[in-house]
């Protein structure tokens, strides 16, 4: 295995992904607590240390809650655009700050990441894919609709976060006044089931091993309901849904992908009771 993998949490109640191979490793967003990350880390049995960088997508507080705190106490560059960072007011240490360019990678340790741009209501949100020696995991959340870009990327991902945030008859027929429904699903907002699947079943490479459906919305989803719909269509992805309340366990993603039957998976943790 090249590139280890979690979801740390995902959902409107904050975001965070980790990414990394034995000696380095990144979090793309941090919407939870310095306290929860450290915790979390510690029970997938994860060294803090081995967190090189953190990567900002958007100044939503759900994705960046926790950074200044990180960053300061374990002396971790911030990869952020500079537009982002006066959005989100975030208060860095000089030092830490790290300008990035959409479809420009940087180097940390052994990997490369790479931010790309995509639609959602932010100063200028980007999605991220992270490699290691060919070995791609691309973190597809916050997205209104999945344009070139995102099409572009996921094409060439072992493994996806990607968002599955609400079922269009859930959203609306739910409490939400109508000025939210419209933004959730603009093209601005994020992506619905029916989109995710279209994405996943026309764009999804042969070589994909696990999709983490992500930022699945308290509200407006299920997540039995959803995963059941990818299931029928996941062939031989492994597909589990990343909760909104704890971590996944960590996954490992290479190169020597053989599985003889379709596998659908779920956290480590039963998910009736987290959403």
């Amino acid at each position: 295995m090249l590139l280890f993998t979690s979801s740390l949490n995902s959902g409107s109640n904050g975001n965070c992904y980790y990414v990394g191979d034995h000696a380095s490793a990144v979090l793309v967003d941090v919407g939870i607590s310095c306290r929860e990350v450290e915790k979390r880390m510690a029970r997938l049995k994860l060294p803090m240390s081995r967190v090189k960088a953190i990567f900002i997508s958007h100044e939503h507080t759900d994705h960046i809650k926790g950074v200044e705190v990180l960053s300061k106490k374990y002396r971790l560059p911030v990869y952020i655009t500079p537009s982002t960072l006066r959005s989100s007011r975030l208060e860095l240490e000089e030092e830490l700050i790290r300008p990035f360019l959409a479809g420009k990678p940087v180097a940390i340790g052994e990997l490369s990441v790479t931010g790309f741009k995509k639609f959602h209501d932010a100063s200028e949100p980007h999605s991220f894919i992270v490699e290691r020696k060919g070995i791609k995991v691309g973190v597809f959340t916050d997205i209104g609709m999945p344009c070139e870009q995102v099409v572009h990327y996921f094409k060439q991902c072992h493994a996806a976060f990607l968002e599955a945030n609400y079922d269009e008859q859930m959203l609306e027929e739910g409490h939400y006044p109508y000025y939210l429904k419209k933004r959730i699903s603009g093209d601005k907002g994020h992506l619905s089931n029916t989109q995710a699947l279209s994405l996943f079943t026309q764009h999804k490479p042969e070589f994909m091993s696990h999709l983490f459906l992500s930022h699945l919305s308290k509200e407006n989803n299920s997540p039995h309901m959803v995963q059941e719909l990818f299931a029928q269509r996941a062939g031989r992805t492994s597909v589990i849904v990343a909760s909104r309340y704890m971590e996944t366990e960590v996954f490992g993603i290479g190169n020597d992908f053989v599985i003889t039957k379709p596998k659908i998976l779920t956290s480590r943790h039963s998910q009736l009771s987290l959403f």
